[in-house]
């Protein structure tokens, strides 16, 4: 049996991988995130997304996230993720590339 070790210990000797890194590579975070976990995607939560993380979004901007927090003060929050195409600037090619990055949660009421 000598010589025997299991992968994830020689990757941490050999330096690969830290303790305190997940196994894609981002580190864990404990702190309250607008973004749901589906599988292995993250998704933005429409309702209590900032700035910067609607930003993160594929076509959405400074200004197009500016908008997208604008309606939403306007509005109320968003009921259902196709309300998104209210938004200036989000059409339906845009909300297509969207749809599945973004979630709605009933309980992000503020």
């Amino acid at each position: 049996m000598r010589g025997i070790i299991s992968v994830g210990v020689l990757l941490m000797c050999l330096g690969l991988v830290s303790p305190g890194l997940s196994a894609v590579g981002e580190q864990s975070d404990t702190r309250e995130d607008p973004r749901s976990t589906v599988g292995d995607v993250k998704k933005v939560e429409l309702n209590s997304a900032d700035g910067p993380a609607l930003q993160a979004l594929p076509g959405v901007g400074p200004r197009t996230a500016e908008l997208i927090i604008q309606y939403r003060k306007e509005h109320g929050e968003f009921k259902k993720i196709e309300e998104l195409m209210n938004v200036k600037g989000i059409g339906e090619r845009t909300f297509l590339r969207l749809r599945e990055l973004v979630v709605v949660n009933a309980s992000s009421s503020r």
